[in-house]
């Protein structure tokens, strides 16, 4: 069974531009190792519940992309099932490009990076915005940040990789000594 990520994210077009760089052999062994990566192992829901940055990649009907941060308290994103993570969406530039687009195109992505342990983690999925459930708003929630929620973004993990860390800079935060 091939990995998730790679029946994804390896279309006819990247299989092309591999084979053209001479990538493409080990590619294929790399979609041919287990696991199939469809959801969260352990390691990588530990990852998320101490993650306190994301962006957040969708795209319109159209096709457009769009990258956005989002941010909150370590452990902002909540694990609630190794397929299935919600988080708190907080106010911002009012533009709700993010918003928009997840209503008429559900594919989003994630990409969190851990500066300070020099790893990211990347997740493909299918999102929906929820305005209208107060439980899983006061489930995702945390009472001690100042920011007042304004709904909730959940998303149905379908493939998650991580990557080398090649020309990830080491970034320490001065106020918590992690990135």
């Amino acid at each position: 069974m091939p990995r998730a990520f790679t029946t994804l994210a390896f279309s006819p077009a990247v299989r092309a531009a591999q084979a053209r760089y001479g990538s493409r052999e080990r590619m294929q062994q790399l979609a041919a190792r287990e696991p199939e990566r469809a959801a969260l192992s352990d390691e990588m829901q530990q990852r998320l519940r101490v993650a306190n940055s994301v962006i957040i990649g969708t795209a319109s009907r159209d096709g457009w992309p769009y990258m956005q941060h989002r941010g909150g308290p370590p452990g902002f994103i909540k694990v609630l099932a190794p397929d299935e993570l919600a988080f708190a969406d907080y106010g911002g530039n009012r533009q709700y490009i993010t918003v928009g687009n997840l209503a008429e195109n559900d594919r989003m992505f994630l990409l969190l990076m851990n500066y300070a342990e020099r790893t990211r983690l990347k997740v493909w999925g299918r999102g929906r915005v929820a305005d209208d459930d107060p439980a899983l708003l006061e489930q995702v929630r945390d009472p001690d940040y100042p920011a007042r929620p304004e709904r909730v973004i959940r998303m149905h993990v379908q493939a998650w990789d991580t990557n080398c860390n090649s020309h990830i800079p080491h970034l320490i935060s001065e106020d918590t000594g992690a990135a």
